[in-house]
């Protein structure tokens, strides 16, 4: 196609020739991106300051996107050009014939040993979430999270201080190949023996207007509790982090009224036998960035096989999540209190029932004037 140039004459041209330009959003620019890329989202373009004097090349999730900045930025007199694939094709072809197993598994083993490995196996231990005998499917969907947790579920295999099983599956709902291409590259290059299957939820929930992530978030669920129980696991674990954790607090008393948190483990309403685990609940999203990142491990941000970043990971003004609103509050209240994380975890640990003025338990509603005269 016009105007487009592929890896291999990017890696040609000369460093001070040209300038690489990211135009996803900046979430998706800092979940990981191309080295050397400045991240411009495609309708900023033209408030910055881009040089005249240089080949403007720049890419989006897939090169659908960049096209049509590479001919507004034409019209406008740059020399621009569209790196064809995008990021999703500079992952491919990076990740191709890649082992980096060893690295990887030594990574957790001495640098990342304390920070995430023991943050693992506390969180195992404390809130007991795998018992001898237990068949685990832990759930992969391509991410940091989830890769990393795979990685340390081997890693727990290796000690062998009691018998279970494990099978790393990966649903499928309607990946676009060429995020699908990512997880299985990724998971080779760390030698994850992964199991796919195939969904239709994102054609399904593609003409829902209201909530669509949270009702493809379910569907996912509901599937992969149904496969994994046809596989004979009794677990599903998920790759929700510290920080998910303390999100998810913040947001149910914020938005939706009330006091709450993501637990470490839940039995099954829907399947019977089934519980789900969250062996990451105790390490911090910074460490699994940083893990991430000293590997030069990539993994993509959105799974979402129609935009280019779902409305969930979006920092739009128009469109910015529930999630994204309360982790930069996070952050903002982190810079006067640096123990503000920690304190809105154990808030759910402290919860004194005695200066409670309702709570719930098992649907039924309990209030204070209950006992007051007691």
């Amino acid at each position: 196609m016009e105007f487009e140039i592929s890896f291999s004459e990017l890696k040609m041209l000369s460093p001070g020739d040209h300038i690489l330009v990211d135009i996803r959003e900046k979430s998706a620019f800092e979940y990981g991106h191309i080295d050397g890329a400045v991240n411009i989202p495609y309708q900023d373009l033209f408030d910055g300051d881009l040089p005249e004097d240089k080949k403007i090349v720049v890419y989006c999730k897939a090169g659908i996107k960049g096209m049509d900045a590479v001919y507004e930025l034409r019209e406008e007199g740059f020399e621009a050009y569209n790196l064809k694939g995008g990021y999703s094709g500079w992952l491919n072809e990076k990740m191709t014939d890649r082992n980096i197993t060893e690295q990887v598994e030594l990574s957790l083993r001495k640098k990342f040993k304390k920070s995430i490995w023991c943050k693992f196996t506390k969180a195992i231990n404390e809130y007991e979430l795998v018992q001898p005998g237990d068949k685990i499917a832990v759930c992969i969907s391509g991410g940091k999270d989830s890769m990393l947790m795979a990685k340390l579920f081997q890693e727990l295999k290796r000690h062998d201080k009691f018998p279970f099983e494990v099978v790393f599956l990966v649903m499928d709902p309607g990946y676009s190949p060429e995020n699908r291409r990512v997880i299985e590259q990724n998971a080779a290059s760390m030698s994850i023996p992964v199991t796919i299957f195939e969904s239709d939820i994102f054609e399904n929930v593609f003409n829902i207007e209201k909530n669509p992530c949270y009702i493809c978030a379910r569907m996912r669920r509901g599937f992969l509790y149904s496969k994994a129980k046809e596989l004979g696991c009794n677990k599903i674990a998920l790759g929700h982090h510290f920080d998910d954790v303390i999100e998810t607090i913040l947001m149910g008393m914020l938005y939706g009224g009330q006091v709450q948190t993501m637990m470490p483990k839940l039995h099954s309403t829907n399947f019977e036998g089934m519980e789900l685990i969250r062996p990451m609940y105790l390490v911090r999203e910074a460490e699994i960035k940083h893990w991430r990142d000293y590997n030069d491990l990539h993994f993509i941000q959105c799974a979402c096989k129609f935009t280019d970043t779902c409305t969930t990971c979006d920092p739009d003004g128009r469109t910015v999540s529930k999630r994204m609103e309360v982790k930069n509050l996070i952050a903002e209240m982190k810079k006067i209190n640096p123990q503000v994380e920690k304190n809105i975890f154990r808030s759910v640990e402290n919860v004194n029932l005695s200066t409670i003025i309702a709570y719930k338990q098992h649907g039924e509603v309990h209030n204070f004037l209950d006992t007051y005269d007691d």
